[in-house]
């Protein structure tokens, strides 16, 4: 069964619809668990709506761009700092002088 991600105005629908038909029929019609109803029920009474908002979607999207652009400027940072390294190896070379600041 796929996992479907629920937003809250379809989560309210269908709570408002368990309290008129009733749990199994809801879960049914819906396809939705009971547990998962349940739990809803429960965050909504104890939190309003508030417990039923979706918050991690948008954060771990954000999340993992950065991640991910972090990972790329790591990335091209080592690329800069080998080439930076190959440079003093040749003009040490190329000069013969070990101390990189004479150069």
């Amino acid at each position: 069964m796929k996992y479907k991600k629920w937003s809250l105005e379809e989560k309210l629908e269908i709570l408002s619809s368990c309290e008129e038909f009733g749990v199994v029929e809801t879960c049914r019609k819906y396809s939705v668990s009971t547990g998962s109803l349940y739990s809803w029920k429960k965050k909504h009474e104890k939190q309003g709506e508030a417990g039923l908002k979706v918050t991690y979607d948008d954060r771990s999207k954000e999340l993992k761009q950065a991640e991910e652009e972090n990972r790329i400027l790591r990335k091209l940072l080592a690329n800069k700092e080998i080439e930076l390294e190959i440079g003093r190896e040749l003009l040490k070379k190329k000069f013969g002088t070990s101390d990189p600041k004479k150069i």
